[in-house]
């Protein structure tokens, strides 16, 4: 069995090698950090690289995926969500829909208007009796937005404005022992109403 020779202290790198090295790494990580992680893990991008990368896009599919598994208040496949066929067209009629859907005990349901930017349209939904915990947001276009949520609530009604083109709508879920009867009425500007989980 061979030894190798100890090194002599001309063979070591010197303090100042060691501390250049050092910075040299720093700098290295901070600029893959800005460049590449950012963009790609969170769709932040502050220098641009990442967009023309496409790394970007990625990071912001992995938030939104987050988010919707956030909204869902459950596991990531028991939400589907359908992203809109085509750009909604420009010019759409006033609708009027009812829908009825009984959730039972740790039951979800999605459902949503598709919209295009500025649509608006008043709404009024209950859990005829139950309470729901529910999450009303919208997304398209690789956009999301949270517009309100709540927990074990009776109901609600209001206003949504589309924010942009997309689907834009609730998310319930019965977390209660007993199936919740929820009814949803919409009246307003937007192309179509979908269940979309």
């Amino acid at each position: 069995m061979h030894n190798a020779n100890k090194p002599t202290a001309d063979d070591l790198p010197s303090s100042a090698t060691l501390l250049r090295s050092t910075l040299i790494a720093i700098v290295t990580a901070a600029v893959i950090l800005v460049t590449v992680v950012l963009p790609a893990e969170y769709g932040v991008d502050p220098l641009g690289v990442g967009s023309l990368l496409g790394l970007t896009e990625v990071g912001e599919i992995k938030a939104q995926l987050a988010e919707e598994a956030t909204i869902a208040d459950a596991e990531p496949e028991a939400q589907s969500l359908v992203e809109p066929d085509s750009t909604p067209a420009v010019d759409a009629e006033v609708r009027q829909d009812s829908v009825t859907i009984e959730l039972a005990p740790g039951e979800g349901a999605e459902i949503k208007l598709v919209m295009t930017s500025g649509d608006q349209a008043t709404f009024s939904w209950s859990a005829n009796g139950g309470v729901l915990n529910y999450n009303q947001h919208g997304d398209g276009g690789g956009q999301s937005i949270i517009y309100e949520k709540g927990r074990a609530v009776a109901g609600g009604d209001g206003l949504i404005e589309a924010a942009f083109d997309g689907y834009h709508g609730w998310f319930w879920r019965n977390r209660t022992d007993a199936a919740v009867k929820l009814t949803l009425e919409t009246r307003g500007v937007y192309l179509e109403l979908k269940r979309t989980a």
